[in-house]
Formats: C-alpha cells, structure tokens, sequence
C-alpha cells in the first residue's frame, strides 16, 4: 500500500552519506526492537489515538508504524533515501498507505492547515535547524491539530550525562549523521507557539549514556 515517492531538489539538502547513511539504516533496523521496548510506554501515551492521517517527521525505517490504524495513511518526510526501502517495506507489512516525500523537514512542501496530527521520535535532534521545523509543523497543522514527540534531549548541568554528551557531542554527530546530544528541546517546543504544550520528563537506562534523558508530549496548535 505504497504511493510513489515524490522528490524535490530544491528541498532535499540533505548530506547523504553512503556509508553513514546505511550504517544508520541498518542500526535503527537492528536497534528497533530494543529502542521501541525502551519506548512503548512513552509512545504509547503520546501517540494514543492519533487519527487515520499522519504526517511523521523523519519515520527513518519506520519504528511508529505500529502506532498507526491500519488502513491509515502515513505522509512520511524522510530524506534520508537509504531509508526508503525498510521504511515501505514496513508499511506494507502493516498495511499503511505511505505517501513518502524526500524532503527536508524545514520544507515538507505540505499545504497550511493540512494535517491534524503530526509526530517525531528522535529527530529533532538531527535537523539542521529545529526552531524552523518546529514553525513547519505549526504551519500545516490545522487549529487544534496536535503535535506528538518522543525525544531525548540535553541532561542537566553537573550530571554524569551531561559530561558524556559534552564529551561525545562530535564523534556522536558524525556516527548518526548530525545527531545533537546538547539540545534543549523542550525550551524550542515551549517557545514554538503552540497554545498549549504537555511534556513529561523520563530517563532510560541503556548503554547509549548521552541518548538517556528523554521527554515525550503533546503540543496543541
């Protein structure tokens, strides 16, 4: 159930890479299961509900599909193209109509007020630059659409998290392809707009020290 790709050269300035960009196909791939353990609790909150149509900002191989209806429609900005192929793959598995655009998040290229709700889990922290995506978002989601996210952001001042990510900040960016450990992620959603913004605060516990401070919300336009 995969609708034909649409590309704009003028919107995809994304850096691929060959070598990274497998690389993280292959790991989120790989690493699925184990993050979406890590995760189900957080997504399965913020992602209750969501409506037949959804715009997901960068759905990577597709590890949010099992949050969608089946039947639903998932308008993908994904311009990572090696992701592509798992990512439609997964959505014909799920039965999820994919209408997948190779875009940059800042441009998604979608109409204002088209969406009622758009998600993203661990991608704010990839984008070049979030407060534009986060105006994007706004921009196409219909008044009292929701915005639902899932990601991790910077730990506090003075904590052996913060020191890690402070750290491995470079070598952490150039393995996930511009990964940020450092952002405050919270503070952009807060200061986006929005009308209202719900963001509960959690730690995981696995080896990826820097990714371990987390929040997952809920932001209303």
């Amino acid at each position: 159930m995969t609708e034909t790709s649409t590309r704009d050269p003028s919107a995809t300035d994304f850096p691929l890479h060959g070598g990274r960009g497998r690389f993280n196909a292959a790991f989120f791939r790989a690493m699925g299961p184990y993050l979406e353990a890590s995760l189900r609790a957080h997504k399965s909150r913020v992602f209750s509900g969501l409506p037949t149509s959804v715009v997901e900002i960068g759905p990577g191989v597709g590890a949010n599909l099992p949050y969608l209806a089946p039947g639903g429609t998932l308008v993908a900005i994904e311009p990572n193209r090696y992701m592509h192929d798992r990512l439609e793959a997964a959505a014909t598995r799920r039965g999820v109509r994919l209408d997948l655009h190779e875009r940059m998040a800042e441009q998604t290229g979608l109409p204002d007020h088209s969406a009622d709700a758009v998600i993203s889990s661990l991608v704010l922290c990839s984008v070049g630059d979030p407060d534009a995506v986060l105006a994007e978002i706004r921009r196409i989601l219909r008044p009292g659409g929701t915005f639902r996210f899932v990601e991790h952001v910077v730990a506090p001042e003075g904590t052996p998290t913060r020191a890690s990510q402070r750290l491995l900040r470079r070598p952490w960016a150039w393995t996930f392809e511009g990964c940020s450990c450092e952002r405050d992620l919270e503070h952009a959603v807060r200061s986006a707009g929005f009308d209202a913004v719900d963001v509960e605060h959690y730690r995981l516990h696995t080896p990826f020290l820097p990714f371990n401070t987390q929040i997952a919300g809920v932001a209303r336009a």
